[in-house]
């Protein structure tokens, strides 16, 4: 897990690595954890970085992009690829971020499920890349799930501040908070192969491709959509809406008030259907244009 972490995150320095029970039970216990008192999330964003706030009692800040506008904080939560969005980090934000967790000493936590598949514009970068060796204060999260399609595996991994790890790591064996050494070793296989990474992404970009030319031409806009399994997109009217026309056609999509009041004019589309359930929605929503 170490070398995957160097050779593709680009981590360097001091830095260690934990498995976890995949990452949505680490992002909701994570505050509980580190009894983190302020918590800053996304302002559209995963719904649990939320509810791991409130199941701790935090005071939860939703906060935009710019890390220097951002109050201090014990935790912060950034996710670049975003779910819902898609939305990249630029180089240039997520140096900001790190600013922000040195000037602050408040740790950053990076979620970066999604860095594996790029849809257009500059590839997604690990924040550990950007810390070039100093990585205090600062934890990168990563799924199996996405990454190799293991959802019921139930396998994640941070990387980073070693003092943190080893502080989340103390709590989780008392709390019997431990991966299994089968799921560890099948990780193990997974991260070591890129090959299987490259042909689910080609999978991704030709279902975004083929999905994103129909919701277009259906007088859909997409925002962002620059990386990850998702499509975010928007009519200019209520989310309710166009989720109720899509479901009239027998397509399922998510409205995006569930990932903050931001989204209530987007709805979130997957791509994780197969090609031809994919291509069948492309065809649906063409024939009711």
């Amino acid at each position: 897990m170490r070398d995957w972490a160097i050779k593709t995150l680009g981590a360097s320095g001091e830095f260690d690595v934990l498995p976890t029970i995949g990452s949505k039970e680490l992002v909701a216990w994570l505050p509980t954890i580190l009894e983190a008192k302020t918590v800053l999330y996304p302002k559209v964003a995963y719904p649990t970085y939320l509810v791991g706030s409130i199941i701790h009692g935090s005071e939860a800040i939703a906060v935009d992009i710019d890390a220097k506008t951002w109050p201090k904080s014990d935790l912060a939560w950034i996710n670049s690829p975003s779910n819902p969005t898609g939305r990249v980090h630029s180089e240039t934000e997520l140096a900001a971020v790190i600013s922000y967790a040195r000037e602050n000493n408040s740790l950053v936590i990076s979620d970066e499920c999604y860095i594996s598949f790029p849809a257009r514009g500059p590839a997604p970068v690990s924040i550990l890349k950007l810390a070039a060796g100093n990585n205090k204060n600062l934890i990168a999260v990563h799924s199996m799930s996405k990454r190799s399609n293991l959802a019921g595996y139930r396998a994640g991994l941070i990387v980073g501040d070693p003092e943190v790890i080893s502080q989340i790591r103390e709590v989780r064996k008392h709390a019997g908070m431990m991966v299994p050494l089968p799921i560890q070793r099948a990780m193990t296989v997974a991260l070591a192969d890129e090959v299987h990474v490259s042909e689910q992404a080609e999978r991704y970009a030709s279902r975004r491709k083929l999905l994103s030319s129909a919701l277009i031409k259906a007088g859909f806009k997409i925002d962002f959509s620059d990386a990850g399994l998702y499509i975010w997109c928007t009519r200019g009217g209520d989310c309710w809406d166009a989720v109720s026309w899509l479901a009239d056609l027998g397509i399922l999509a998510t409205p995006g008030i569930f990932y903050g009041e931001a989204g209530s004019q987007h709805i979130r589309i997957a791509m994780t259907a197969s090609d031809s359930q994919i291509s069948d929605a492309a065809d649906r929503i063409l024939k009711n244009i």
